[in-house]
């Protein structure tokens, strides 16, 4: 069994905490504007004094309110502003976060908020703030709901509290302490309270900063639109916080391009979905405006460059080429991003080979990294001068993995959790000599570059006994612009199949294209032998990374999209299998009928 470990490039002593930074900035930057809130079509400048100052309200605020160290307070919220106010004012003392997805179902909300025992809520909207109420009945730890926008509010509130007493819990708080619980979205069964410390969040921060010395840094900007109740977007605000990147907050992820346009980020963190989706788009609107053929040879040529800067660079006619396609294609692809961004990070979920090499190709490099929220985020990652596409990257100095008899990937280090909360016998089925469970199945290269083959629950075991990891398929086949998502199926079964589910906003241009009534749903034209034509050319080509046994036979369009609105994806937009798979259990045994 190989063993990988990077030690730590760093020290954690034992009263450090994650909101050190905060009154640090203030003290020896106060005039650099670390945050910016978006008021109408423009961003209002806040500098590192004065969101320190705002911070400092709010937490003499949650003292007035009573909350003790230790005590859990909850945010149910989108990712906003004040998201990052509160949490550096709920730790500042030391007191814990805990993050609920503002998408959650009234019983969802409850489980977090009982298991928590969550003293204080804040609530978003009236209708969060309706959510909690209509169950409050059921929750006697929680003392009060409050709005996340009453910042003002809360600062009154502790006008009367002695700012010495603030700085006796800061002084109190040691690194070891619980700083937020996060309930894993999770694709089945409730959710488990993953107890991340002070030290965990500092591991994160530092080994992301060893990592990306010159992205993590000030005069660097992010746009946060990820939730910030999933710890992929905690972790990587906090760890740009205490670099001094320049961060701005939206939800609203309908009108990013424009946001990107005006925020102008140099570095974006996103999840895959998020990257495929804007290749997908950008590949439509050449189609839908007759430039389908220009496109298509600007892609090949990206991918084709980016694999060339690993094996001795690009030659003059493939530079000839890029050149050309840099100003017809690549140039527009950037100024989407506001046309300052020059790096990006992904997590969450495998990006795939090909749509990094493209987007490396078209001069926006993505750093894909790995990890889970019981590591604090990112426990490996693709770092600067330490890159191989494809792969997930090396380790984040400080941590160590191996891999299992069976391939699963195995981690210890400063970024993992200890447990999850008042679950001894879940902490207990997780670890096995201190070795944490991923759950996922990887391969670790000569280099120590691990690559994830598919996670462990997932494997699908034909009648055939064959092994299939259904995620390089799944990939493959939302690259193609007019699928949405895609789900294989197959265990148990003679063969492969898979549900795929047909793009909305890609669907009008397609029916356009085609000749078909621009009424016609995706259910309509289920088996229209155009429709299908298409699909199966793409699953043509994801065919082609597998071996026979473990390529789509059939396949099966349905009449509707996964949403998470809907039950059949987690807010950071993965599929929930189980879901799928009961809910379309009739479009399942039709393929094998």
């Amino acid at each position: 069994m190989r063993e990988y470990s990077v030690p730590a490039t760093f020290q954690i002593g034992a009263s450090d905490t994650v909101v050190d930074a905060v009154y640090a900035h203030e003290r020896d930057d106060p005039n650099h504007v670390i945050l910016q809130r978006q008021t109408g079509a423009g961003w209002t400048d806040v500098t590192c004094a004065q969101v320190a100052a705002q911070i400092r309200s709010a937490a003499l605020g949650l003292i007035a309110e009573g909350v003790q160290a230790g005590d859990r307070v909850a945010i149910l919220s989108a990712t906003r502003y004040e998201w990052p106010i509160l949490d550096f004012a709920i730790l500042s003392i030391g007191a814990v976060t805990v993050p609920i997805y503002e998408t959650s179902a009234a019983e969802q909300v409850r489980h977090v908020l009982d298991n928590s025992s969550a003293v204080l809520v804040f609530a978003e909207t009236d209708g969060h703030a309706a959510t909690v109420e209509q169950i409050r009945d059921t929750l006697p730890q929680l003392r009060k709901v409050l709005r996340v926008e009453a910042l003002d509010t809360l600062a009154e509130t502790g006008v009367g509290v002695d700012a010495a007493e603030l700085d006796a819990r800061r002084a109190a708080i040691k690194s070891s302490d619980p700083a937020t619980l996060i309930y894993t979205s999770g694709t089945t069964g409730l959710p488990k309270g993953c107890q991340l410390t002070h030290a965990n969040l500092l591991s994160e921060i530092h080994g992301a900063k060893a990592c990306f010395p010159d992205l993590l840094t000030k005069g660097e900007r992010m746009l946060v639109f990820l939730p910030l109740a999933h710890v992929l977007a905690r972790a990587i605000t906090v760890a740009a916080f205490t670099g001094k990147v320049t961060l701005g907050f939206t939800s609203d992820i309908k009108n990013l391009v424009p946001t990107f346009g005006v925020f102008k980020p140099t570095l974006v963190v996103s999840v895959p979905r998020v990257f495929e989706k804007v290749y997908n788009t950008a590949e439509q609107n050449a189609r839908d405006g007759g430039k389908g053929w220009i496109f298509g040879p600007a892609a090949d040529t990206a991918i084709e460059y980016s694999k060339a800067l690993d094996t001795g660079g690009p030659g003059l006619l493939l530079k000839a080429k890029h050149a050309v396609f840099d100003a017809l294609v690549y140039g527009k692809l950037r100024d989407a991003l506001g046309g300052d961004c020059h790096a990006a990070i992904s997590g969450g979920a495998p990006l795939g080979a090909r749509l990094g090499h493209f987007y490396r190709g078209v001069g926006l490099t993505i750093y894909e990294g790995y990890g889970l929220t019981e590591t604090s985020a990112a426990i490996t990652v693709n770092q600067v001068g330490a890159l191989k596409v494809g792969s997930v990257g090396k380790l984040l100095p400080g941590n160590s993995m191996r891999l299992g008899d069976d391939d699963e990937v195995l981690v210890s280090g400063g970024v993992v959790f200890s447990g999850y909360w008042q679950n001894e016998e879940a902490t207990n089925d997780a670890f096995t000599d201190g070795w944490f469970h991923t759950g996922d199945l990887g391969a670790i290269d000569d280099d120590g570059f691990l690559t994830i083959v598919g996670r462990k629950k997932e494997i699908i075991v034909t009648a055939g006994g064959k092994n299939v990891a259904p995620a390089a398929l799944e990939d493959r086949l939302r690259a193609h612009p007019l699928i949405s998502q895609a789900m294989c199926v197959g265990d148990q079964q003679p063969f492969i199949a898979a549900l795929i589910t047909i793009d909305p906003e890609a669907f009008p241009g397609w029916k356009q294209r085609n000749g078909k009534d621009a009424a016609a749903t995706v259910g309509d034209l289920a088996d229209d032998p155009d429709l299908v034509a298409e699909i199966q050319s793409a699953v043509d080509d994801a065919d082609q990374t597998v071996s026979k046994a473990e390529a789509i036979r059939k396949f099966r369009i349905l009449p509707v999209d996964f949403t998470e609105a809907t039950g059949e994806l987690t807010p950071t937009l993965k599929v929930k299998r189980k879901v799928v798979a009961e809910k379309f259990a009739a479009d399942i045994e039709a393929l094998y009928s």
